[in-house]
């Protein structure tokens, strides 16, 4: 992966930690600084669709593990086009 290099201004205390735990860790400050940014992109990208983009009708209560798993199964089915039955359903 190529890398473009680039100037910020940080506050010193930040630097000696990042220094600090750096030496601790056998890795250059540069390689800590790196990891923090990535951190800092990932948390703030914007996704094409939300986290959970499929939304399932609910029966208005909260479920026991069995009516989950009942449910996701029931999901599952109707979204590969299956008859419900047997609960398998046939891959799309």
């Amino acid at each position: 992966m190529s890398m473009k290099r680039t100037n910020v201004h940080a506050d010193p205390e930040d630097l000696a930690i990042i220094k600090e735990a750096a030496k601790r860790r056998g890795v250059s400050e540069a390689e800590i600084i790196r990891q923090g940014i990535h951190r800092a992109a990932m948390a703030n990208r914007v996704r094409d669709e939300p986290l959970f983009s499929r939304v399932y009708e609910g029966r208005g209560r909260t479920l026991s593990r069995d009516g989950v798993r009942d449910a996701a199964g029931d999901a599952v089915t109707r979204d590969r086009g299956g008859d419900g039955e047997d609960g398998a359903g046939t891959a799309a």
